[in-house]
């Protein structure tokens, strides 16, 4: 549920790989709440990372999410009042952003490498957070920032101070974390300029009025950094529920090499989407195995807390029989 208000909630792909029944499982079960609640459902595409962009996969990601059954108040390609709805079109929103957090003195310059970072921490966390930071140049003064800056342009980090962060997830409860020890101070804008994920993602859920985010939990353990954004910048985080994933046979989260478990994949090979969202269904415990059924037909009833929080295991004989079955497009 909301915290209070009208429920928007959003589903943010980026165009970087195919979309996979892991990130459609994800989709539908932000779609699902959304529904449920009576609330707004938005597109936002993640496209940021300009080199791992693919041209052409934003449209084939928004056309197999139709496919599937799903529709959306706002995105890309039907606007809506808070767009734009590509990061890459938002950078101003950023900038102002990250100059706030300079002049309040909550982010700082950093010239230190990667290689440098590692070698200071030595402890690099099991997360694709990589390291955690030191804090070597949190403490240096204007003539040695001045001095460095004339040989390297310096990332930007958010200073982080002893403390909590607590928040309830809707799906794993109550979720809290030391932040001087867990997270430390973390980059809010790369040495090119590009503005970092942990930020970006927060202005935009700002700016577009997001209440609830349903997102994979893979992404559970950097919630704490967003909050802290959130915070620094004084806005209002929203609520989280981070789902649990769907993994291959081998256990590990569906990622290109599981590249035949592709919604266009199975598109391309005829699959039925009422069967390929009964199979999506079924992996969060919402239908029973082999079930045919439109997204729409979930709603009523539908429960984020209800969900279970162990991963979903999948077959890939259940993608093979699903490219098997031909059928059409999503209707009903």
């Amino acid at each position: 549920m909301s915290q209070g208000g009208t429920y928007r909630g959003r589903y943010a792909p980026s165009p970087t790989g195919p979309l996979h029944l892991g990130n459609a499982r994800t989709a539908l079960l932000s779609w699902l709440a959304a529904r449920a609640a009576g609330g707004a459902y938005l597109v936002r595409i993640e496209d940021l990372d300009g080199p791992r962009v693919r041209p052409g996969l934003e449209a084939a990601i928004l056309e197999e999410l139709h496919w599937l059954g799903l529709d959306w108040d706002e995105g890309p390609d039907v606007g809506g009042a808070v767009g734009p709805y590509r990061q890459s079109e938002r950078q101003g929103a950023y900038a102002v952003a990250l100059r706030a957090l300079r002049e309040s003195g909550r982010a700082y310059p950093c010239f230190c490498s990667r290689a440098e970072i590692a070698l200071a921490s030595r402890a690099p966390h099991a997360s694709d957070e990589g390291p955690r930071y030191p804090g070597t140049c949190r403490s240096l003064g204007a003539a040695d920032r001045e001095e460095r800056a004339r040989r390297r342009p310096p990332a930007w980090r958010l200073q982080v101070d002893e403390g909590r962060v607590s928040f309830v997830d809707g799906v794993h409860g109550p979720c809290a974390y030391d932040v001087a020890d867990a997270v430390g101070d973390f980059v809010v804008a790369r040495a090119d300029g590009i503005p970092a994920y942990q930020l970006a993602v927060a202005v935009d859920d700002a700016a577009m009025g997001i209440t609830e985010v349903v997102r994979g939990d893979d992404l559970l353990p950097s919630t704490a950094r967003q909050v802290l954004v959130y915070r620094a910048l004084g806005l209002a985080a929203p609520r989280f529920a981070h789902v649990p994933l769907v993994v291959g046979p081998d256990g590990e989260r569906l990622a290109k090499r599981h590249g035949a478990l592709s919604l266009g994949e199975l598109r391309r090979r005829g699959a039925d989407p009422r069967a390929v969202a009964g199979l999506l269904a079924s992996l969060s415990g919402l239908a029973p195995p082999g079930t045919r059924l439109h997204p729409s037909e979930l709603v009523a009833g539908f429960r984020m807390e209800e969900l279970s929080r162990a991963a979903a295991r999948l077959d890939p004989a259940a993608a093979e029989v699903l490219a098997g079955a031909p059928g059409g497009s999503a209707g009903g």
